[in-house]
């Protein structure tokens, strides 16, 4: 990685999406735009705040959400004692950001591509939406546990069709499982194309469906990192040979194929 894709930028905004208990907060964050040349939709930047004590020693990981000539936007999930200081930033605070990082999701031409976002796995696809050529061949299934007003869903809804289940009981769960398999199944005979991203349990049920229906599809996986470049290797998974592969190098976003999935 070259030091010239490790930035100080001024954060422009800490915006709190809906409302979350304490310490489960859905978050956007919204920085000075680091001057990159280019970044593509799947691509995950690393964080660390100047001001972090070195108890925090590694950066955080994140999707770039969006972006314009001038912000680059996140979306985050307060989970621990790192995000819970990533929240409490302030305007005109300076972090540390270098990226981008990883490789990005495909964006065919004249098919259909169904995106399949559970939870936080939303994040990624306000940047695909924005920068595809043909978004009136974009369809958006998003499965969530929090209402629907803490993530960007919205937004995305207006621009391309979009529909939603949200996870309130355990039963709920074979109803996105079902849903989940009847998008993929419809996309067989039409040379559709599926890019997920979500929690591994979420995208076991996709591939298993693409490849029980013959449908190409991409998954963003959401391993921890603590480094971003592939030196820690602790966000190691399984290819189909069962070698360890680093998702932050080699992903985060891998053919279904590609990959197990388990262990």
């Amino acid at each position: 990685m070259s030091s010239n894709n490790c930035k100080a930028v001024k954060v422009l905004d800490v915006m709190q999406l809906g409302h979350s208990s304490p310490g489960e907060e859905i978050v956007e964050l919204r920085l000075e735009h680091p001057g990159w040349k280019s970044w593509r939709a799947g691509q995950f930047v690393m964080i660390r705040p100047l001001s972090w004590p070195l108890d925090l020693v590694w950066g955080r990981p994140f999707s770039i959400s969006k972006g314009d000539d001038d912000s680059l936007t996140l979306l985050f999930q307060v989970v621990g004692r790192g995000t819970a200081r990533l929240l409490e930033l302030q305007k005109g605070e300076s972090v540390s950001i270098w990226g981008p990082l990883g490789n990005f999701f495909t964006k065919p031409k004249d098919r259909p591509v169904l995106m399949l976002a559970g939870g936080m796995g939303i994040a990624p696809f306000s940047g695909y939406v924005d920068t595809h050529e043909q978004p009136e061949n974009l369809k958006l299934f998003f499965a969530h546990r929090p209402p629907l007003e803490n993530y960007p869903y919205a937004e995305i809804a207006r621009k391309v069709e979009a529909e939603e289940i949200q996870e309130k009981k355990p039963e709920d769960i074979q109803d996105i499982i079902a849903r989940v398999e009847s998008l993929i199944e419809d996309l067989a005979d039409k040379d559709g194309f599926v890019v997920a991203c979500g929690p591994t349990p979420f995208l076991k049920t996709i591939k298993a469906a693409a490849e029980r229906y013959g449908v190409e599809a991409e998954l963003s996986l959401e391993n921890r990192m603590a480094c971003g470049v592939g030196a820690c290797l602790g966000c190691v998974t399984k290819d189909t040979d069962g070698h360890h592969t680093q998702v932050c190098t080699t992903g985060p976003v891998f053919k279904s194929t590609d990959i197990s999935l388990e262990g």
